[in-house]
C-alpha cells in the first residue's frame, strides 16, 4: 500500500498495489502493520455500507466529536464519488479547511480520515456504494454535522445534491456562536 498525505493533517490517500496476473488482481486494503508502517495507527471495530441508488446524492458533513470521535477508511466498491474531509479539530492548524478527492471502484483508492474531521460525499453516478471501515465503535446519539454549503467551509462541490436529506441539509450555520455542528 502507499500512504499520500494531503493538505489536511492526518488525512491520508490510502491505494492499493495490486498483484495482476491472468486471473485479474489481488490487492490488500488494510494491514494494521502496513498502516502503522504509513504512520496510521487504525484497527477497524466495524464495517459498514452505504448503497446510493442516485447519481449526485449528497451524503455529509458528519463527525462524532470527542469523546466519541471515529476514525474512518473510506473506499468505493461501485460507482464513483467526490469525497470530502473537513477539519474541525479545535487548536489544529488546518481547522476550518477542507480536501476532497475523487473515489471510485476501479482504481481501490481509500480515504483515511480522523477522528475530528468531518466526512461527507456526493456521488457522481448512479448505482454507487461506499464501504466505511471505523473505529471505535460508533456511538449512537453522538452524531453531528455541519451543512455541507456552509460558506463558512465554501467547499468547491462538483455539483448540487440532487437527493440530500433533511438533516443534512438543515445543519445550522457554522460561526462564531456555534460549535461545530450546532448553535
Amino acid at each position: 500500500m502507499r500512504f499520500s498525505p494531503t493538505e489536511i493533517a492526518g488525512v491520508v490517500l490510502v491505494d492499493p498495489d495490486p498483484v495482476v496476473d491472468d486471473r485479474g488482481a489481488f490487492a490488500r486494503l488494510h494491514c494494521p502493520d502496513e498502516f502503522a508502517l504509513g504512520g496510521i495507527d487504525f484497527v477497524p471495530a466495524q464495517t459498514s455500507l452505504s448503497r446510493n441508488t442516485a447519481a449526485f446524492t449528497l451524503r455529509g458533513m458528519h463527525y462524532q466529536p470527542a469523546p466519541h470521535g471515529e476514525t474512518k477508511l473510506v473506499r468505493v466498491v461501485r460507482g464513483r464519488i467526490f469525497d470530502v474531509a473537513l477539519d474541525l479539530r479545535p487548536g489544529s492548524a488546518t481547522f476550518g479547511g477542507w480536501t476532497a478527492v475523487e473515489l471510485d471502484a476501479q482504481a481501490g483508492r481509500a480515504l483515511f480520515i480522523p477522528a475530528g474531521v468531518a466526512h461527507g460525499f456526493l456521488t457522481l453516478e448512479p448505482d454507487t456504494d461506499v464501504l466505511y471501515q471505523i473505529a471505535p465503535l460508533f456511538e449512537p446519539g453522538h452524531g453531528a454535522g455541519v451543512r455541507w454549503n456552509d460558506l463558512a467551509f465554501a467547499i468547491a462541490w462538483p455539483a448540487p445534491p440532487q437527493v440530500i436529506s433533511e438533516r443534512d441539509a438543515s445543519y445550522p450555520d457554522f460561526g462564531p456562536h456555534a460549535g461545530p455542528g450546532g448553535r
